[in-house]
């Protein structure tokens, strides 16, 4: 264990169980924090949950699709009453979906993404609060560089508009919540290496909207290919942790001066 930045503190973070939220609910256990995954996958979290306990933190599971509100609230309320306390929340689960043309996509696609990204944001966010009001905290949303800084990747529009819907209510919760001492941040990650392209669906029709751009070879300035799930990790250690307790209503970029070069 390091220095504990977190010690005291139960931090829920959603799809804990793999690339960002893995690396995040890592760095939150080996800071103290005892750590509840929402994970549809609970096999992939339980993997996590016992290589924090290997390590001495603790961590528990608790299966959630943040496709469905209700199973959101059910488990927000079950995480908080594990430890009797919720101090950092991790909005962190999402899908790229479908990757395609808006004259051809479907109305159900768009949805889809739509109900995951961002109602599942807001539900995440709305059903942590009555637990967060009494002692404050930290809510962290994973946003992204696509649909704040970055708009030429054409077919994302249905997961650019999530992202970019992100960081709006972001601002708007964070100004609301100021009172009860809740901050709420975003982080808009560029290319990490992690599992997210598994959920993009490319149609086969994207050819014929795309446009041809020539970038200089090379696509993050600071390294030399993507960045890691481990650099955003450290990210929402910093913002989770009371060194950023004047930091609200936030987008930080994290992706190695890429969004300035593509976007």
């Amino acid at each position: 264990m390091t220095d504990q930045k977190l010690a005291g503190k139960v931090a829920i973070v959603t799809g804990g169980g793999s690339g960002i939220g893995r690396a995040s609910v890592l760095e939150f256990a080996r800071n103290g924090a005892k750590v509840v995954m929402l994970d549809r996958t609970p096999e992939h979290a339980e993997k996590v949950k016992r290589q924090i306990e290997q390590e001495g933190g603790e961590a528990f599971v608790i299966a959630c699709d943040i496709e469905h509100p209700q199973q959101v609230e059910e488990a927000v309320k079950q995480a908080a009453e594990q430890w009797g306390r919720l101090d950092i929340v991790f909005a962190n689960a999402g899908i790229n979906g479908a990757m395609t043309p808006i004259e051809t996509m479907d109305i159900e696609a768009w949805d889809q993404t739509i109900h995951i990204n961002l109602r599942g944001t807001f539900a995440t966010v709305k059903y942590a609060i009555p637990y967060m009001k009494e002692k404050g905290g930290s809510i962290l949303i994973n946003s992204s560089i696509n649909g704040n800084r970055v708009f030429s990747n054409i077919g994302f529009s249905a997961y650019s508009t999530t992202k970019a819907g992100q960081v709006a209510f972001m601002k708007m919760a964070a100004l609301e919540l100021a009172q009860y001492k809740i901050r709420v941040n975003a982080i808009c990650p560029g290319a990490i290496t992690t599992h997210i392209d598994d959920n993009t669906y490319p149609s086969d029709d994207l050819k014929k909207v795309q446009i041809e751009v020539s970038f200089p070879d090379g696509g993050q300035p600071l390294e030399e290919g993507p960045g890691r799930p481990d650099q955003v990790a450290k990210l929402a250690l910093f913002l989770a942790s009371e060194d950023s307790d004047h930091i609200t209503g936030t987008e930080i970029y994290c992706d190695g001066a890429e969004s300035l070069l593509h976007g």
